[in-house]
């Protein structure tokens, strides 16, 4: 093995030894704890710390580094301290996430780094959103983010490099190739003969570099930062190692063929570059045992102090306020003057008074500059705003929600335009374990809005019509919001863009050009999660929101001589249950009405929890009115039959009947 030491002077190379050597001795040390059962789990790195240590100390230390599970050099390079560390592994309240997640799944400001989730490859993308903040703020920065071999085959990574490629974003992405995903070889996992050769698709840098040379690690990502961080554009990066432990320890190794572990004991990290240092002259062989036995003490002292700490205690109230960041919506200062407008054309207007109050906002979609968009929401924005904060996006969904909690991690804002809703099922992931997971975490929120162009009555059919709300009111850590009116459009808009958490905003396609109602000019909030109640009634409560809306006041002007109190949700989380419960207790009677599909529709929540608050006062079983289940058929009389207006009459009928 070939150290190059450049201009590296002696005691910056036993810098780097000491670097080295600690990651490796408290491993050692975690190796005995699981061994006496006084740990769980561990995924251990032994054999790969010139990867994570070498091109740690390659970057400056305000740049941002995204690790994996393996990656414990990138933690004590950034000389993070191991009792906390412990406490973070053992759930203990000095860690970082307050028990609540494992291992190396956390993040920190303070020392700039944001770890995996247990899906691999989404953090490559949040890599990008953090890159893009810093140059769009001008900062000449890079960003490092780790995989794996296995992680490769994703669709994340050739997302993320795809959308680093062509925005010529300053990312390192590293592929640790270690030999194994789990026991799944290299040879199962790709046909290309090097992970690196992927760089030529994406028209960028790609190098293929010893991983288990310290110096060699180093140099090339000090290097190829120093040089992107002047001209920024994305480099993949191939280490090549191997893993000598299991994937975790209790999986073993038996699939492993004996003599690998040979040959790569030979490259052990830690030791060829001590012997090095040697050779050199520049460690004398009695300061080996010297370092270890003052490091040794060190790391018994901090890891016995962290299993000491006492276990955290429960609270249900903290758990359920950590899911959020708390937001306050500012009072704004309301024009009383309203002007007609479109549903569509207050969501623009919505839009384009957040991109001027927040100069840190961005938008991005497919289509959205240029274009405006396929429904014309963004029309001219480019032109007022520019293209890099209206920034037309490849065909990635998964990578551009990633993104958006990079940029939020980074200081930025953003809204996100799936070009319909349906879509938005290839970027689930991110969404449902990344940005709603985030704050509840460690801390970090996800001040990013979803806009979801939805519903039916178009004839879109089955992969352009779906009102998929229900997929997201179930998901802690997400708000979701269902304008009926272009008011109420333009106000939720802007108070999601306002709240530092991930909003879903669905916005229904039918009513875009056929709904015109007065919207207040300037600065409008409605505030997330409060009902508003369209008309009021006595005989019968009919609860909804989005067209359902138009559907249930349709209804009443049918039938002028029905008292009916209908309630436009507006919010569905957090929804407003004293809203609905008042209005129940009002009439008595109550009909949940909703464009999505009957079963498991957010309907039954809201049925299921008005039958355990209001049982006393119904005279009648709570019914819901929903569409069919099934896709969503394009043919207008079958679409027409799908749809829950279809049977709001037949089902009215029903309830008032009881």
């Amino acid at each position: 093995m070939n150290f190059d030491c450049k201009d590296l002077n002696h005691d910056t190379l036993l810098n780097f030894y000491k670097a080295i050597v600690w990651p490796r001795l408290v491993e050692e040390k975690m190796l005995v704890l699981l061994r006496q059962g006084r740990i769980g789990k561990w995924f251990s790195g032994i054999g790969q710390e010139a990867i994570s240590v070498g091109s740690t100390l390659a970057m400056q230390p305000d740049e941002f580094i995204l690790p994996m599970h393996r990656n414990l050099g990138v933690f004590t390079a950034r000389n993070i301290p191991l009792f906390n560390l412990m406490a973070q592994w053992q759930g203990k309240a000095a860690g970082f996430t307050k028990g609540r997640d494992r291992s190396f799944h956390f993040g920190t400001h303070h020392y700039k780094i944001v770890g995996m989730i247990s899906h691999l490859g989404p953090q490559m993308a949040v890599a990008t959103g953090i890159a893009l903040a810093d140059v769009l703020a001008g900062r000449k920065k890079a960003t490092l983010v780790f995989t794996g071999d296995g992680a490769t085959s994703e669709g994340d990574f050739h997302e993320a490099i795809n959308v680093a490629a062509v925005w010529n974003l300053p990312v390192i992405f590293l592929i640790e190739n270690n030999g194994y995903a789990l026991s799944t070889t290299t040879g199962e996992q790709y046909k290309c003969e090097n992970l690196v050769d992927r760089a030529k698709g994406y028209g960028i840098e790609g190098r293929q570099i010893d991983g288990n040379n310290l110096l060699e690690v180093y140099h090339t990502i000090n290097e190829l930062a120093t040089d992107i961080r002047k001209n920024p554009r994305p480099v993949l990066i191939e280490c090549m190692t191997f893993r000598r432990r299991g994937h975790e320890e209790a999986s073993g190794v038996k699939y492993v063929p004996e003599h690998l572990f040979e040959t790569w004991k030979a490259k052990d990290p830690v030791t060829c570059y001590e012997q090095f240092l040697i050779d050199e002259k520049i460690l004398q062989p009695a300061w080996v045992s010297h370092t270890h036995n003052e490091f040794i003490p060190i790391i018994e002292a901090e890891v016995e102090k962290a299993l000491q700490q006492p276990a955290i205690i429960p609270d249900v109230q903290t758990e359920l306020n950590d899911m959020y960041r708390a937001h306050t919506l500012a009072p704004a200062i309301i024009n009383s003057s309203s002007t007609p407008k479109r549903y569509m054309d207050a969501i623009s207007d919505a839009l384009r008074l957040s991109m001027r109050n927040f100069p840190k906002l961005v938008l991005m979609g497919q289509d959205i500059a240029g274009y405006g968009g396929v429904f014309k929401i963004t029309d001219g924005f480019m032109n007022e705003f520019g293209k890099e904060r209206v920034r037309n996006t490849p065909l990635c969904e998964s990578a551009i929600l990633g993104a958006g909690l990079g940029l939020a991690i980074n200081g930025y804002k953003s809204v996100i335009e799936m070009q319909f809703a349906d879509f938005v099922s290839v970027g689930f992931n991110q969404i449902i374990n990344n940005l709603a997971k985030s704050h509840y975490r460690w801390g970090q929120n996800a001040d990013v809005v979803i806009r979801m162009p939805a519903g039916a009555g178009t004839g879109a059919g089955p992969f352009h019509s779906q009102s998929n709300e229900a997929w997201f009111t179930k998901t802690p850590g997400l708000k979701v919001v269902y304008p009926s009116t272009p008011a109420d459009a333009k106000g939720l808009l802007m108070a999601a863009i306002d709240d530092p958490n991930p909003v879903i905003y669905f916005e229904h396609k039918y009513l875009y050009r056929t709904l015109t109602d007065e919207v207040p000019e300037g600065d409008y909030y409605v505030e997330i999660g409060k009902a508003k109640t369209v008309s009021e009634g006595n005989d019968v409560t009919i609860i909804t929101y989005g067209l359902g809306v138009r559907w249930a006041l349709d209804y009443a002007k049918k039938y002028p001589d029905l008292s009916i109190e209908i309630i436009d949700l507006r919010s569905l989380q957090p929804w407003d249950k004293e809203a609905a419960i008042a209005g129940v207790k009002k009439t008595g009677r109550v009909l949940v009405l909703h464009e999505d599909t009957l079963g498991s529709g957010f309907g039954a929540e809201i049925a299921a929890t008005l039958s355990e608050c209001c049982f006393n006062y119904l005279d009648a079983p709570i019914m819901r009115c929903a569409s069919l289940d099934t896709a969503i058929p394009m043919d207008a009389g079958l679409e027409k039959q799908f749809l829950a207006n279809a049977r709001l009459e037949e089902m009215m009928e029903k309830l008032l009947r009881y």
